[in-house]
């Protein structure tokens, strides 16, 4: 029997899934087999509707080396494996004639940990909590939702906290989960033969495919110890995440609160004077940081340098004393002992990377309303991990609906290790970019209007104008607005005026769980929802309900952004322009997010209009807008209204 081409397995699985084959699908398709034929790298925009799963699914399973796919998103992990995987699977079967077998794996603390639900959380003098969940079980959230767990707990197969439906608040998983640092180990604990976190990792053993999330990835690379199957061939989808994900990972932070939270963890199991040395370091540290003013530190302030050391080396010599001490009288002790350790270690391990002081770190305070001030340290790049530990030892695609900023590759390439495209030389990673295009007939599904007559924003300060604008927008499209802010506080003073003007229902991101403001946003035509961040990518509603898309200015980071200035002037410093590479690019990517929140289906119209005049007057306007979908442009305000109308009457005809 010849082996079936690649068109052939395309269209078995597109039809499995009840798709339709795109060319853009085809051309991925081709591309993607080509790259993990030849142990090549390969990034791929491939823009909404093109079908990117199976134009990546495909080719891998036919290869039939094993295959890591990374996401940044949990909706796209679980449509990978409820729905892509097994469909694409039974259509390819009988081509291939093997049946290639999927797994889900991600970090320790998303699975249920048995130990620790039938031994309980290790006891803290201060509050003994399972205890009093027990007594406050019939009345308090958080014990209705213990006793919700431990009944899952019964009859779930994964133990992944995703599966558990309504989900619980991360203070009510933290009671029955563990880190891997908190973590027994197998061989060491009553519940290792049936433990949930160890099930998965067998299953991805022995899978041909294994979905996982950004941040495993970023931890795969990063700590050295694999935590990830062996692979020939890594897919990142979602990869315009991959390097705030994988900075994440890579950031450390002190909290006086974490710091106590270890010396009572550590005080009863280690002697009084090793104690007392993290208590006194502990309470030194507290007393600095109810100084600290937000920002970043370029050099580290003496006093502080002197309580990090004294945090450092005591929390080492707890460290010590925990290895070597054991006492009866605990219950549980192995996992209490487990449980200080991990605590202890990290303010250990933070504290030393801090007072090293490494030109490849940025060190700031942060202050937040509730939790108080935090110290952090984020690497200055991590362009060089990324081109280390990610492209050296695998063929590498990276796939998203935005990898091309201002007309190429180079800006995100750059961001994750790779020299410009073409570029020759010893221990440089070859690649290629590829821009399958989109099944959206832009220029006449969708307008780009720039309110150029408009003020251009200041850092603070009311924009009345903006606001006119805003209202009479949003009159125009007859509500059916998603709103998108570059601060919590800009969203809410839009929606707070807004109210009070127009006869249209405006829902704000934070007054409902995202996915229910969503929802009513997308079942009623006239409802607006405005928002930040998480809307500017997260957001899914094809069809009537959303036709105007408004970003109130380039989002630019925030000049105090300690890591992003910090980045820029590296940049700088280097002989680039640091501007551009750094805030612009960040800019970019996000508006192009944004932007293509307003196509998801080919019978999507609208507007997507920006009230920021730099984006036609600023010298890196066009930038932008080449990063942005090939909508057609205009600045012309009464033509925009009369678009606006004449869309809102199309679909009340249409009864949408």
């Amino acid at each position: 029997m010849t082996k079936p081409s690649l068109p052939e397995l395309l269209h078995a699985a597109v039809t499995a899934v009840g798709g339709v084959e795109r060319p853009g699908q085809v051309t991925m398709a081709e591309a993607v087999a080509e790259a993990v034929d030849d142990s090549a790298h390969l990034l791929v925009q491939a823009g909404t509707g093109t079908g990117k799963s199976l134009g990546y699914l495909v080719p891998a399973l036919a290869h039939g080396e094993r295959v890591v796919v990374a996401t940044a998103t949990l909706a796209l992990q679980r449509q990978l494996v409820e729905r892509d995987l097994p469909r694409t699977v039974d259509a390819l079967h009988p081509l291939l004639r093997r049946r290639p077998e999927f797994a889900m794996l991600k970090g320790r603390s998303n699975y249920l940990c048995l130990h620790r639900l039938h031994e309980g959380v290790p006891q803290e003098e201060e509050d003994g909590l399972f205890d009093q969940f027990e007594a406050a079980a019939p009345t308090s959230k958080l014990g209705k939702d213990l006793l919700r767990m431990r009944d899952w707990a019964d009859e779930t197969e994964t133990g992944d906290r995703d599966d558990l439906t309504p989900g619980v608040s991360d203070r009510a998983w933290a009671q029955i989960s563990v880190s891997s640092r908190e973590c027994l180990g197998a061989t060491k604990c009553a519940y290792g033969a049936e433990c949930f976190a160890e099930a998965a990792r067998e299953r991805a053993k022995l899978a041909d495919v294994v979905v996982t999330n950004h941040a495993l990835l970023a931890i795969d690379a990063i700590e050295g110890a694999p935590v990830l199957p062996q692979h020939e061939v890594l897919i990142v989808d979602e990869a315009h995440e991959l390097v705030s994900r994988v900075t994440g990972v890579a950031t450390g932070e002190l909290t006086p609160g974490q710091v106590n939270r270890a010396v009572r963890r550590a005080a009863k199991l280690v002697n009084e004077k090793a104690a007392d040395s993290l208590q006194t370091a502990a309470e030194t540290f507290e007393r600095l940081m109810e100084l600290a003013l937000p920002g970043r530190l370029e050099e580290l302030p003496e006093d502080l340098g002197y309580a990090l050391m004294a945090l450092r080396d005591a929390a080492r010599t707890v460290i010590s004393a925990l290895g070597s001490t054991r006492d009866k009288s605990v219950q549980d002790e192995d996992a209490v002992r487990k449980q200080a350790l991990a605590s202890v270690e990290n303010i250990h391990d933070v504290a030393e990377r801090i007072t090293q002081g490494s030109e490849y770190d940025v060190v700031w305070y942060e202050r937040h309303d509730r939790f108080g001030a935090s110290l952090r340290v984020a690497p200055l790049s991590v362009a060089g991990l990324l081109r280390e530990k990610l492209f050296a030892e695998r063929s590498v695609v990276l796939t998203s609906a935005t990898l091309k900023l201002g007309g190429d590759f180079n800006g995100v390439g750059a961001s994750l290790g790779l020299a410009p495209e073409g570029t020759e030389g010893e221990d440089i990673p070859q690649w290629k970019g590829l821009d399958v295009g989109s099944p959206f007939d832009y220029p006449k599904q969708g307008i780009l209007y720039v309110a150029r007559h408009l003020a251009t924003p200041g850092r603070e300060g009311s924009r009345g104008d903006m606001m006119d604008e805003l209202a009479d927008l949003v009159e125009a499209a007859g509500g059916r607005t998603l709103g998108l802010f570059s601060s919590m506080r800009g969203a809410q003073a839009a929606a707070e005026e807004l109210r009070g003007r127009l006869d249209k229902p405006i829902l704000l991101q934070g007054e409902e769980t995202l996915g229910e403001l969503i929802k009513t946003f997308a079942a009623d035509p006239e409802t607006c929802l405005f928002g930040t961040l998480s809307l500017w990518q997260g957001v899914d509603v094809p069809g009537a309900s959303c036709q105007l898309v408004v970003m109130d200015r380039i989002p630019f980071p925030r000049p105090d952004d300690p890591l992003m200035s910090a980045r820029q002037k590296a940049v700088e410093e280097g002989g680039g322009n640091g501007f551009m590479a750094v805030a612009a690019t960040h800019a970019a990517l996000l508006m192009a997010q944004g932007a293509g929140r307003l196509v998801r289906a080919t019978g999507d119209r609208g507007v997507v209009a920006v009230l920021d005049p730099r984006l036609a007057n600023a010298r890196y306007g066009s930038y932008l807008r080449a990063s942005l979908p090939d909508f057609w442009y205009t600045t012309d305000r009464n033509q925009v209204r009369r678009s606006l109308a004449t869309i809102d009457a199309a679909a009340k005809v249409d009864g949408k």
